[in-house]
């Protein structure tokens, strides 16, 4: 075994002994000083070392054990202290006292570590006998000590910050020790005083809810101390010890009641002078209770009593039932269930109706249910309804045969039952009562399995037996006659509201000394100050969850009867009644319909501490602020240099889509065939995922699954020569999936490994595990993941944050939270890889780690030290979020993609979004989604209820409807959204809420298949909707991950084989993005509605070719427009002169923009010729996308000005300015301009004008003119093109040419060669047009029609001519 260090011991007892065996057996050293020679012999048989001074006992150590508190041997022995050794001081000692020795370690040792342990030996029946620790330090300290605390114990509890949670925890114990003690010896005397044997209420009770540690262990000592054995010296030692948690509690103004009554009982009990006498001996003189003649009398056996008279009981036919509460509901439908014939009565109608239901008869009174019936249950709230029920109005005395029985299961005072007993006796029909109070809960008694105390007559008891069997596990039948029940039940209650009382108490304490109250409770249920109702009730008030599984009222009721009964009795019971006015208090204050727990929310609003035991939230900026500086150098290059040091492949089988969200040119397999498996090792990849969708699966599903896709890889790998892998199970950042099924699925195929990592860590959705606690981001603070809508999940719930608790929980405490080891954030971060590498080499074969993180860089440096230690031939099984993968094959992120970079921003159809996911962030998104993109998007809801829940034909109709209203809207061009209705509807257990969701996940999947219409991309929201959609409504057995569209949105580039070859696939996790980042997706990829005029010009430059400007005039012109740039699949320019603007004014404006934003290529709207000031600056608030500044006919000065004011308005509104500098001669739309007046551009003037404008276009004259050319053609000096060419591209500015109408073929070609990225085309459409009506037609559709066609043709030829055809 390896060494790990030396471990000093400075006193020793009988408990450290074990923690020296236990450290030795772990690879550890061991050395003691001690000077009691019983205790250092039975050290050196252990194999430790005898030290002659508490100096040597700390030489050389790497911890120091201190079980002493004399400080003249705590100086001597760390006088000669190591640098960075861990002091551990033993829990006996007061909090303030460890607390002040810290501070002299600190001043003294600055290297030193110190913590405090309190060590016992658990008493649970899951941990009986093995050593548990509780410790706390600094969380500097605990990181040093966790491994020599780890070693020495089997449970270590670790309460991070200030020393002494030890020591405060052990009061904390003793308090309720205390308690109980007095409790358990109350419960005796006045079951004693009932009449009922002592051993009987010990068998019973600690069989029962009313069962402590304390109960069922001390009560045995007391009873058999009561035959004369010497005096049981606990109360001497236990009045000490509480009485210093008392001074504690009084120093912090908190009120300990219970203990304090307690405390005085036992002072009571050690006020005798005589020394022989017993605990039960004083008790009883005290009490006047002869307990020690009643436990020393003739016992019998109840369950023996209770099982002759089953076997001798009578046949029952017809039972009458009153009462059909919860628990009365429950035995009645048991008692059918049993074949029993029951009638039913309650006050309350519906449930009646309920009871009718489930196959019972019911009667309009209590009179009515008891017509010939054998036997009559009541269960009834209290004395009160009980009497009334029998012998009220309509009673059911009145109506019960002669020699009927009645089986009263009320808890009332046995008080009562005795006196009703008698007036039944009285009533001369022969009537029969059986007292059998009842225990159990709602759910044992709708089962059969109620623990039932009856008493009674034996003919009664005979008659009763087959009814009380069937609703009973244990039936105990005590003997007394009536009341005896009832006496049993009373003392339980007692015992049961003590409990709740002092669990309250003792929690509410622990809250106030600073303890972590889960952790408290945790380790309290494994002590001696546990109980029954410790552990069934200090979860809800951890969990503030007090929906009345046992209403408070219930103890305000019961321990009433038990103060009036020992008022009766006239035996004292202090704590007893204390408990009862606590309940009280809590009903005074309008709890008394809330959770029994909430008793616990008098020390809460008396105190102001909180019992529940919930991490905070915490300050997200704060919190990462607060840790150390990251890691100084990039890890990444030194992971890509490793990773070529190994061939092993990172094999990813990933629960669900989602976990491809942080890499990028990794192959996704939705197969796990051996083929395909070998020609993926083949390509000797750096990784590549396996979607096993596990998540939708039941645990024994997707534990086939994993064990199937592991042993397929385990043939591949060997049929592929050098081929090795390591496997990463990809799991959710928010903890949910079958964890450890298919780990442990994974190990049974693939061999144990060195360890399992977890790590959760997810930068992109805002998840952190900082000190062993796994947070979720929301906006500005980060919330325990435990306290998630994610925890709640049907199918995947778990209560705990801390990771190494997460692992107990998952676990079911197979893998204890002690043993888990954790890469904490200082290390990686002060210590970087070498340090990981170190630690993961350290750690057993076989443990489980979990990585803290906060950030990228931690992630890298993890996954460099983990490559390492694989290089130094250590095996890991991975358990981790998305960021881990990226990181481990050192994948270098790169910028989120939009349509444009797969060139399908050009594309008009709709996009297809479609949501399953039903976590609250989804849920947000999607209500911001419809807010903000709710022009442009149509919704379709799919409702779960007749998915799920409905008939097959409903469930038909809806996917119908859903997929023919998908194709409607994606073929009207419409993105298009399919959402599941908002409600969660959830199963009765996780295995049924995964079968609503498989049932409306292959809803979705059935509509996107008969969806016909090819989308412009789908988008799957939610991990099992995108699994299901790719695999089964696309078919696609792989695909390429080509990035990501969102940080932490992964895009898919589906394989060949898929339905809709091309669509990119946008996988967007469930609990990724703020609530806007679905609207913010949405739009990035929406269709442009309107492409813009520069955007046009640009693709022209880059592509090399020019756009055709064609002016329109009227519906006609324009759709000409459209359709040639459609069927040319050219990008074109709709323009509109201001003769025509002031002919057709808004509603030819309105058309060319709807044109332009239907048309499925790239059309503008632009304003020629703006001459006018004011038509400009009109136009600009119209809709155009572009516009044309005419200022040719100013001054140079002028014209700048004009241009100037022109543009600087419309580039606040984005849009782009062209200019003219030069000016054409000819006309128009009835503008001319004679020869005399054109002039040419001047190429300096130009660059000023550039310069002092900031256009984006110039329209230049180079000898072109408007209308027609003379007959001797267009003389263009393409030399001047040149040069304004050189000029606007170093400007960044578009060459425009007006007057394109007429220009030969091969000057336009030229032109476009020298620069011109625009042509105005308006004299050769205009003429096409006018010609077209001179030919007769019969009508205006037709005239229209006619129209169009010529001047598309021109349109045409003119797009061909420019190159723009087939540039869209």
């Amino acid at each position: 075994m390896a060494f790990h260090g030396v471990v000093g011991f400075v006193g020793l007892d009988d408990l450290s002994l074990d923690l020296a065996s236990s450290l030795l057996r772990s690879g550890y050293r061991v050395q003691a000083f001690e000077t009691y020679e019983p205790l250092i012999n039975e050290f050196l048989k252990l194999g430790g070392t005898r030290c002659s001074s508490p100096k040597e006992a700390g030489k050389d150590v790497s911890a120091l054990v201190l079980l002493t508190s004399q400080a003249d041997q705590i100086n001597d022995a760390t006088s000669g202290l190591q640098n960075n050794t861990v002091l551990i001081f033993n829990s006996t000692m007061l909090p303030l006292y460890i607390k002040n020795l810290q501070t002299c370690f600190t001043a003294d040792y600055k290297p030193a570590y110190v913590v405090d342990v309190y060590a016992m030996k658990a008493v649970s029946d899951s941990l009986n006998g093995k050593i548990m620790i509780a410790s706390s330090g600094s969380s500097n300290a605990i990181l040093k000590a966790r491994p020599v605390l780890s070693a020495m114990c089997e449970k270590l509890y670790v309460f991070e910050g200030e020393v002494g949670a030890g020591s405060k925890i052990k009061m904390v114990k003793e308090l309720l020790e205390g308690i109980h003690l007095v409790a358990s010896l109350e419960a005796i005397s006045l079951g004693t005083k009932a009449g009922i044997h002592p051993w009987i209420i010990y068998d019973i009770i600690s069989n029962a809810a009313g069962n402590s540690w304390v109960f069922k262990n001390q009560v045995p000592q007391l009873l058999k101390h009561s035959k004369g054995a010497p005096k049981d010296h606990l109360p001497d030692t236990l009045v000490q010890k509480l009485g210093v948690i008392l001074n504690l509690a009084k120093s912090l103004t908190f009120p300990l009641p219970l203990l304090a009554v307690a405390h005085q009982q036992l002072i009571l009990d050690g006020n005798t002078d005589d020394q022989d006498a017993t605990l039960i001996k004083v008790w009883e003189k005290k009490l006047g209770v002869k307990i020690s003649d009643a436990a020393n009398a003739e016992t019998y056996i109840p369950e023996q009593l209770a099982s002759h008279i089953v076997a001798k009981s009578d046949m029952v036919k017809r039972i009458g039932f009153i009462g059909l509460g919860a628990m009365g509901f429950g035995m009645a439908t048991q008692l059918l269930k049993s074949n029993f014939c029951v009638l039913g009565y309650d006050v309350y109608k519906p449930t009646l109706t309920r009871f009718a239901n489930a196959g019972g008869l019911i009667g309009s009174s209590p009179a009515e249910v008891c017509k010939d019936v054998d036997v009559l249950v009541m269960m009834v709230t209290n004395e009160a309804q009980a009497e009334s029920a029998l012998f009220g109005d309509f009673g059911a005395i009145s109506a019960l045969p002669s020699g009927a029985s009645i089986i009263l299961s009320s808890t009332v005072s046995p008080g009562f039952v005795s006196r009703l007993d008698q007036r039944l006796q009285n009533e001369g029909k022969d009537l029969k009562l059986v007292d059998a109070p009842v225990s159990g809960g709602v759910v044992r008694a709708g089962n059969g399995t109620l623990t039932i105390m009856a008493s009674g007559t034996d003919e009664a008891l005979k008659s009763t037996g087959s009814v009380l069997s069937a609703l009973s596990e244990k039936l105990y039948i005590i003997k007394g006659g009536c009341g005896a029940g009832s006496g049993v039940k009373m003392v339980n209650q007692l015992l049961a509201g003590v409990h709740i009382a002092s669990g309250a108490e003792a929690m509410a304490f622990g809250a106030r000394l600073g303890l972590n109250t889960r952790m408290l409770f945790d380790f309290i249920t494994n002590s001696e100050g546990s109980s029954w109702m410790f552990e069934n009730r200090v979860p809800h008030m951890l969990d503030n969850d007090y929906t009345p599984l046992s209403a408070l009222d219930i103890f305000v009721k019961d321990l009433g009867i038990v103060t009036h009964e020992c008022s009766i009795r006239k035996v004292p019971l202090h704590v007893s009644t204390i408990a009862h006015q606590l309940f009280l208090s809590g009903s005074a204050a309008g709890w008394g319909r809330q959770d029994d727990a909430g008793v616990v929310k008098v020390y809460e609003t008396l105190t102001g501490v909180k019992v529940e035991g919930k991490l905070p939230a915490v300050k997200k900026d704060f919190v990462l602020q607060s840790l150390p500086a990251e890691w100084p150098l990039d890890p990444i290059g030194e992971i890509q240099k490793l990773n070529q040091d190994t061939s092993k492949t990172l094999v990813v089988l990933d629960d669900d889509p989602t976990g491809t969200q942080t890499v990028h040119d990794i192959e996704v397999l939705t197969e796990w065939t051996v083929e395909s498996l070998i020609e993926q090792f083949r390509k000797s990849p750096k990784c590549f995922f396996i979607l096993t969708n596990s998540r939708a699966m039941s645990s024994d599903k997707a534990t086939a699954l994993i064990k199937d896709i592991c042993t397929n890889l385990h043939t591949a790998a060997k049929s592929v020569q050098d081929a090795d892998y390591t496997v990463v199970l990809r799991g959710d950042s928010t903890l949910r999936g079958h964890f450890p099924e298919e780990a442990d699925a994974a190990v049974s195929v693939l061999g144990e490994m060195d360890a399992w990592i977890i790590c959760p860590f997810f930068l992109q959705g805002g998840r952190y595990t900082i000190g062993d606690i796994h947070y979720v981001a929301d906006t500005d603070q980060l919330i325990p993941a435990a306290d998630t809508g994610f925890a709640k999940d049907a199918a995947f719930g778990y209560k705990s944050s801390n990771l190494r608790e997460w692992v107990e929980e998952k676990t079911a405490g197979r893998i204890p939270a002690s043993s888990v080891a954790s890469i904490s954030i200082q290390l990686l971060r002060e210590g970087g890889p070498d340090a990981v590498c170190e630690h993961l080499c350290s750690l057993q074969k076989g443990s489980t780690c979990i990585v803290n993180a906060a950030s990228e860089r931690d992630m890298a440096v993890f996954a460099a030290g983990m490559i390492k230690a694989e290089l130094k031939g250590k095996q890991f099984l991975c358990r981790t979020a998305a960021s881990f993968v990226s990181a481990r094959i050192g994948i270098i992120p790169k910028a989120p993609i939009l349509p444009k970079d797969l060139g399908i921003n050009k594309e008009r159809n709709g996009g297809l979004i479609v949501v399953g996911s039903y976590v609250a962030k989804t849920t947000k998104q999607v209500e911001e989604l419809k807010l903000q993109c709710g022009q442009i998007l149509r919704s379709i809801e799919v409702s779960v209820a007749k998915v799920a829940m409905r008939s097959a034909e409903e469930r038909e109709e809806e996917i119908s409807t859903a997929a023919e209203m998908a194709d409607i809207f994606l073929a009207a061009q419409n993105d298009t959204l399919i959402v599941t209705s908002r409600e969660l509807i959830t199963g009765k257990s996780p295995s049924e809420s995964l079968e609503i969701n498989f049932k409306v996940s292959s809803a979705l999947v059935e509509i996107v298949r008969r969806i016909t219409k090819r989308p412009r991309y789908i988008l799957a929201k939610g991990g099992i909707t995108s699994s299901d959609l790719a695999t089964k409504a696309l078919e696609a057995k792989c695909a390429k991950i080509v990035g990501q569209a969102l940080p932490g949105v992964p895009l898919w580039q589906l394989g060949p084989e898929s339905r809709h070859l091309g669509v990119p696939y946008i996988v967007f996790p469930g609990n990724v993005g703020d609530s806007g980042a679905l609207a913010e997706l949405v739009k990035s990829w929406a269709r442009p509605i309107r492409f813009s005029t520069k955007e046009l010009l640009l693709n022209a430059e880059k592509g090399g070719y020019a756009v055709g400007a064609f002016n329109v005039y009227n519906l006609e012109g324009v759709e000409a427009v459209v359709a040639a740039a459609e069927e040319q699949q050219s990008p074109a320019i709709l323009q509109i002169h201001p003769g025509a603007l002031k002919q057709g004014g808004m509603p030819l404006i309105a058309c060319c923009i709807s044109a332009a934003e239907q048309a499925s290529v790239p059309i503008t709207v632009h304003f020629d010729h703006g001459t006018s000031k004011q038509d400009l600056v009109t136009a600009l608030e119209l809709g155009f996308d572009s516009v044309m500044v005419d200022g040719s006919h100013l001054s140079f000065t002028e014209n700048v000005s004009y241009t100037r004011f022109i543009t600087f308005l419309a580039h606040s509104k984005g849009l782009l300015v062209e200019a003219e500098l030069g000016r054409l001669s000819g006309t128009e739309d009835d503008l001319t301009v004679e020869d005399y007046e054109a002039r040419l551009t001047d190429v300096k003037q130009a660059q000023e004008f550039i310069d002092e404008t900031g256009i984006d276009a110039l329209a230049v004259c180079i000898g072109n003119v408007h209308g027609k050319y003379p007959a001797s053609g267009p003389n263009l000096r393409l030399d001047l093109l040149k040069e304004l060419h050189a000029l606007s591209s170093k400007k960044g500015v578009f060459l425009v040419l007006h007057g394109a109408s007429g220009v030969p073929k091969e000057l336009v070609k030229g032109c476009i060669e020298l620069g011109v990225r625009k042509f105005n085309v308006n004299t050769e459409v205009r003429k096409a047009y006018m010609d077209s009506l001179s030919n007769s037609k019969k009508d205006l559709v037709h005239v229209m029609e006619s129209a169009k066609q010529a001047m598309k043709a021109v349109i045409a030829e003119k797009m061909i001519l420019f190159g723009s055809a087939g540039k869209a």
